[in-house]
């Protein structure tokens, strides 16, 4: 479900509307032109004027064909936008050369529009845009018009500085292009990530919905079921002391499975009503009989699933709530993949909390997802790495996000961690619930809103 999720979200491309690069453009456009008007007229430096405008009125002219070309909301591909980058690139070249290249102060504007490329485009984009901003620049350190001056003077920097600002845009281009590719994906993963959940809580909530529909069935079979009974009742009375013995057992079974149905079908109509039968029929369930359903589909996958229950108390009951189940059993299946021979589940209760421990003897967390726990795209699956491993390629990373997000969500605090005993191995996760959190939604399901649950505190997650 998670990988399915995840390809229905993933987009094919960025796709940046054209309207974004048009103004950003306008924006670059307004500020050459300001600069050149102020060194030509402001500082009386003397520049060519013509050509310099020439320059800027290209790009003004490749604006307005865009504009009337495309509506403001077209979205551009991947290899038009890098060519509309190339062009800023090669035309901020040009100015340059006509300003004293690589001595001009503006030069370091070459790292703008790889910047831009490195938040919106693919990484080989950017690579290209990188590579020619850097050509461009190696080529201005050499072949340059002299940098503009006061007509009383003239500046000639030496070459080591320009060096330096060569070496400077060189390294500026690769730093800020991986830094802000770095943290662009990243946003872009955690939005994915975080719609995928959106789309896994939107199946289980319909899910939920059935019990609507199961309750909609009811009644609909109410009828059908009465007049069975009404038939069953008058042919007992038209046959009466004549009837053979097995044909009046046969009526008595009738009757008396219709009676059962009934109950059955008076329950499932509870399931929208809301009252202690009907909040007690399907809807909850004990700590216990919760991890029994958690652990049966996994008893037939060749690993010993050894469940130990100990409290102190009567056992916490809980409403059955979709999403927990959905995280803890993707839990318990990352730790069944992962083991060697058998999988340990602890559950621990008492007065104040509900503890619920998942081991395995598998190899354990690596270092690097301990680190970052809980964040989106983390995985040490690989192809055939694990029995859940999907034989085209490992997992997305996303199981352990979405099932550390429906979990909290409950008022859980999710703990992962590597078995550290000595003579064993493997990892550990552990879940705990403040018992009241944990059994409020039994008691009062409608009226417990999960954004008014706080995680619990590390005084609260303490060991039992």
């Amino acid at each position: 479900m998670i990988q399915a999720a995840h390809e229905t979200l993933t987009p094919t491309g960025r796709h940046l509307r054209l309207d974004t690069f048009v103004r950003l453009r306008w924006l670059a456009l307004t500020g050459q032109s300001a600069a050149v008007v102020g060194a030509q007229f402001g500082l009386g430096l003397n520049l060519p004027f013509g050509w310099c405008f020439l320059v800027i009125a290209a790009s003004c002219w490749l604006n307005l064909a865009l504009r009337i070309r495309f509506p403001a909301s077209y979205r551009l591909s991947d290899d038009s936008a890098a060519l509309l980058l190339a062009f800023d690139i090669v035309q901020l070249a040009g100015l340059l050369f006509l300003t004293g290249g690589l001595q001009n102060p503006f030069s370091l504007l070459f790292l703008a529009p790889v910047l831009i490329s490195a938040t919106a485009l693919p990484p080989e984009r950017t690579l290209a845009l990188g590579l020619l901003a850097v050509g461009l620049a190696t080529l201005l350190a050499l072949v340059h018009r002299p940098l503009p001056w006061f007509a009383d003077g003239r500046i000639e920097l030496p070459f080591l500085y320009v060096s330096g600002v060569w070496t400077a845009i060189l390294l500026g281009t690769a730093f800020t292009g991986v830094y802000a590719w770095r943290v662009a994906e990243e946003t872009r993963q955690l939005a994915r990530a975080l719609a995928a959940t959106e789309l896994v809580l939107a199946r289980e909530q319909h899910l939920s919905q059935l019990d609507g529909l199961a309750a909609a069935a009811a009644h609909e079979l109410g009828t059908p079921l009465g007049t069975i009974m009404l038939v069953a009742k008058e042919l007992d009375r038209q046959l009466g002391p004549t009837a053979s013995p097995a044909v009046a057992e046969d009526l008595s079974l009738l009757r008396d499975q219709v009676d059962r149905c009934r109950g059955i079908l008076s329950k499932l109509t509870s399931l929208g009503e809301d009252n202690e039968e009907g909040e007690g029929f399907l809807q909850t369930v004990t700590f216990g009989h919760l991890i029994e359903e958690l652990v049966a589909p996994q008893r037939a996958l060749g690993i010993a699933v050894e469940v130990s229950k100990q409290g102190d108390g009567p056992e916490p009951v809980c409403r059955r709530n979709a999403g927990v189940m959905f995280g803890l059993a993707n839990i318990l299946d990352n730790a069944v993949d992962f083991a060697e021979t058998r999988v340990i589940v602890e559950a621990h209760w008492n007065a104040e909390r509900v503890t619920l421990s998942i081991r395995d003897d598998g190899p354990g967390f690596p270092s690097d997802v301990l680190l970052r726990a809980g964040e989106p795209y983390v995985t040490t699956r690989s192809p055939g790495r694990s029995r859940g491993a999907d034989e085209t390629g490992g997992g997305l990373g996303l199981g352990l996000f979405i099932a550390k997000t429906l979990i909290e969500r409950s008022g859980a605090q999710l703990l992962l961690s590597n078995i550290t005993e000595p003579g064993q191995r493997g990892a550990s996760v552990r879940v705990t619930w403040v018992r009241h959190i944990f059994e409020r939604e039994a008691i009062a399901p409608h009226r417990v809103a999960h954004n008014s649950i706080s995680p619990l505190t590390e005084r609260d997650a303490a060991p039992i």
